[in-house]
């Protein structure tokens, strides 16, 4: 294992398969880490494992808590205690609110909010017992601002800071720290697979799309993946020891 800031400690990042989850992972594993990366598809996590040199990896769909214990539990049996969480898995879903079913909104809290709560009771009575670590929860912009279509989401984003904050204060002399990253518009799958839609679906170009994407960001570009990781492994590592219950914009200057 490559050896690192982090030295062999287990880092379990959720959503770890694709996007901004598995620069994460790969930062991690850079910097030294014994990297788990927990995604719902586990062939798929086994293979990005492999490719990126992962310690193992474990499979769970983040909305079935007892499953989600169990995937957690397992990789602590093979890796040691969680040293760093990253909740990172999640997932948007468009419609006005007067459209959103209520099945609608139940899901977005479940996958963005609920999740991250399940994560943390598994891991925190370990980090305390060993008198440190660290919990970083990938929130959104939408956690600090309103946007259009997307209440549900805002709505969980915007429960996960308060979590976060929550969680700090609770923690504070118990050698965790718990924060929270907010990424703007980022340049990866997902986001490119949505640019598809809507150029299927609207016939306008590409480069219009994504300038109507970054309107509100300053810089005028999505935001690499590679840049919350970067984040991310700082608030991990031993110099951010007095920064927690924060929420860090990686956004080109959107929320300031």
């Amino acid at each position: 294992m490559t050896k690192g800031p982090f030295d062999g400690r287990h880092v379990l990042v959720t959503g770890g398969t694709r996007g901004i989850g598995v620069a994460i992972a790969r930062k991690m594993v850079a910097e030294g880490g014994a990297v788990t990366i927990l995604g719902r598809n586990a062939v798929r996590a086994e293979t990005m494992a492999r490719e990126i040199g992962a310690a193992g990896f474990a499979a769970a769909d983040v909305t079935d808590r007892a499953g989600l214990i169990a995937a957690i539990r397992e990789a602590e049996e093979r890796h040691g205690g969680v040293a760093v969480l990253v909740n990172n898995a999640g997932s948007a879903e468009s419609a006005p609110f007067l459209k959103t079913p209520p099945e609608q909104f139940a899901r977005m809290l479940s996958i963005n909010l609920e999740s991250v709560i399940t994560a943390c009771h598994a891991v925190l009575p370990g980090m305390i017992a060993a008198k440190g670590g660290r919990i970083i929860n990938i929130a959104s912009t939408a956690g600090l601002k309103g946007y259009r279509y997307v209440s549900a989401y805002v709505a969980a984003k915007h429960a996960v800071i308060g979590l976060t904050r929550s969680l700090a204060l609770e923690t504070a002399e118990t050698g965790v720290t718990v924060n929270a990253v907010c990424p703007g518009f980022a340049d990866t799958d997902l986001v490119r697979e949505s640019i598809a839609r809507i150029r299927e679906k609207t016939g306008r170009e590409e480069p219009e799309i994504i300038a109507e994407m970054v309107r509100d960001n300053p810089q005028k570009r999505l935001i690499d993946p590679a840049e919350v990781a970067d984040c991310v492994a700082w608030l991990a590592g031993d110099g951010a020891g007095a920064v927690t219950g924060q929420s860090i914009a990686v956004a080109g200057g959107e929320v300031m």
